[in-house]
């Protein structure tokens, strides 16, 4: 298969189909993961908690991210890889630019980037200097201590600055945004908003690509299982057999349902 780009993402977008996303740590699952046809990798900050045993994403360090995503690159064959720029690495535009760099040096495609309409600038800046940019907006976990916890936002009046949000940051060159626990409706109204492509995780059945995190898709993250987590395993009999389910029930439509969204 082709190496899928940010223009195949928005060319899917175009066509009013689907994209899968998934989140990845290491070269082993990276092939895995290619081989089910998923179209886009991401090294989350979510590493923290999946992989070091943290209670947030907050002690992620660059020197984690920039390890994890030179090992999913050495795993990667097609896929479209986006590391996360963990917490307070955007605390000046040029420590922004240069921890974004380091991202890119080692085999991110793209950068992700929490925040709000503030980031602006910062895409720009990515922007003019040819690195792609998704705008992670709603439940936004780097700054979990000033939301209170992990509760769904968006809604009320907030849904209408978030929609407006979208639209300031992919005016500032944005290349994709990703949405996270926020109501269906929000989802469906950002994403007919913006023209660049929308990934939701919480969001409902409306974004144009869903995202999971690999652990949680596969029934292994201890504790409370969020709303919007489905177990692709207790239908599979292996591994590679759950990513593709994912994959095709992303494609189809037919993931996310009613019982992983949020009104």
């Amino acid at each position: 298969m082709k190496a899928v780009t940010v223009t195949t993402l928005k060319d899917i977008k175009a066509a009013g189909d689907k994209f899968s996303v998934i989140t990845c740590y290491d070269a082993a699952f990276s092939q895995r993961i290619n081989e089910a046809g998923i179209d886009v990798m991401l090294i989350g900050d979510s590493l923290g908690m999946v992989l070091q045993g943290h209670d947030s994403t907050l002690p992620v360090t660059l020197d984690d991210m920039v390890y994890h995503t030179r090992a999913v690159k050495a795993g990667n064959s097609r896929c479209l890889i986006m590391a996360d720029l963990p917490f307070m690495s955007d605390s000046s535009i040029p420590t922004l630019l240069e921890n974004a760099a380091a991202l890119m040096r080692a085999g991110a495609h793209l950068v992700k980037i929490e925040g709000d309409t503030w980031l602006a600038a910062g895409i720009t800046e990515l922007s003019r200097r040819g690195i792609p940019v998704c705008a992670h907006l709603g439940l936004t976990p780097q700054t979990v201590n000033q939301l209170g916890g992990y509760k769904v936002q968006g809604r009320g009046e907030a849904g209408k600055a978030l929609v407006d949000a979208a639209k300031n940051l992919e005016a500032a060159g944005a290349s994709l945004i990703l949405l996270e626990c926020v109501p269906t409706e929000i989802g469906k109204a950002v994403t007919e908003a913006v023209n660049c492509p929308v990934i939701g995780i919480g969001a409902g059945p409306h974004t144009d690509g869903q995202v999971l995190v690999l652990h949680d898709l596969l029934g292994i993250t201890p504790g409370k299982t969020a709303k919007f987590v489905k177990n692709f395993m207790t239908e599979a009999d292996s591994i590679p057999a759950a990513l593709k389910a994912y994959h095709e029930a992303v494609k189809t439509g037919r993931f996310p349902a009613e019982e992983h969204s949020f009104q």
